[in-house]
């Protein structure tokens, strides 16, 4: 079912002294068998039940089944209970979480999802804000005229200085980053994206090159870019107690 390998930081002891939280990042799959979407089904809330249905096509319909329900079968382990009983909600941004006053949420579990074409990606946390972005690779996206609407101007700048048989690779290594950093702070995309810059440049680390006016600043946060399939960019941020990134293989 799912897709995954063990991912770690590129030089992972120069963080394990300071590693208190683990993060892990999980990719799967949304076209299982029909024995599984079943099964996933079974999993949800009757609201998520009820947008589901709202799906006008029978794909999109079941994609969303699933990612849902394996969300709720990824934190249900760790919270002891069943997957229909995690009890989940949306901060005022609509990033989702695990309802402020329930008694499962004394274990301060933090996650993020995202789904691009048929793979979802999920990165969870005890303590620690998380954040993640997973995209295709699509050509129709990845463009000139969205570089200069979403990204920083030393971003433009950077992508624009790359070899252009590079340049879709730096655009989609900046989109999922930014997004990540987005999500991590709560916020998602209503945090103004020129506000802070990354790095973008294949083969250089990911990494927070400026923040203004962002809770914290670059020191606070550790990033993390890769390809959990080909034709996929991804990224993942954490706070920097969350240093230590481990992939599923189930």
């Amino acid at each position: 079912m799912a897709a995954t390998k063990s991912m770690t930081p590129e030089r992972e002891g120069e963080f394990a002294a300071a590693s208190i939280s683990i993060v892990e990042l999980y990719w799967m799959t949304l076209d299982p068998g029909v024995a599984e979407r079943a099964r996933f089904a079974r999993m949800l809330s009757p609201d998520e039940r009820r947008r589901a249905e709202r799906f006008r096509f029978p794909r999109d319909r079941w994609r969303y089944v699933v990612r849902r329900g394996r969300l709720r079968e990824l934190l249900a382990i760790r919270l002891g209970c069943t997957p229909a009983e995690v009890p989940l909600s949306c901060n005022g941004f609509g990033k989702p979480r695990i309802e402020p006053n329930s008694r499962l949420q004394s274990r301060d579990l933090r996650f993020s999802l995202s789904h691009s074409g048929g793979l979802a990606l999920y990165a969870i946390a005890d303590g620690v804000e998380i954040g993640c972005d997973i995209e295709w690779r699509a050509p129709r996206f990845g463009v000139e005229a969205a570089a200069e609407r979403f990204f920083s101007p030393l971003e433009v700048q950077m992508l624009r200085s790359l070899p252009r048989d590079q340049w879709a690779a730096g655009f989609f290594n900046c989109w999922t980053r930014k997004e990540a950093f987005v999500k991590a702070l709560g916020h998602g995309m209503y945090h103004p994206l020129d506000r802070f810059d990354v790095s973008l440049a294949p083969g250089e680390p990911a990494k927070l090159l400026r923040v203004e006016r962002s809770p914290g600043d670059r020191r606070r946060w550790r990033m993390m870019g890769f390809s959990p399939a080909p034709g996929f960019v991804a990224a993942a941020v954490t706070e920097q107690s969350g240093n230590l990134f481990i992939g599923d293989t189930r």
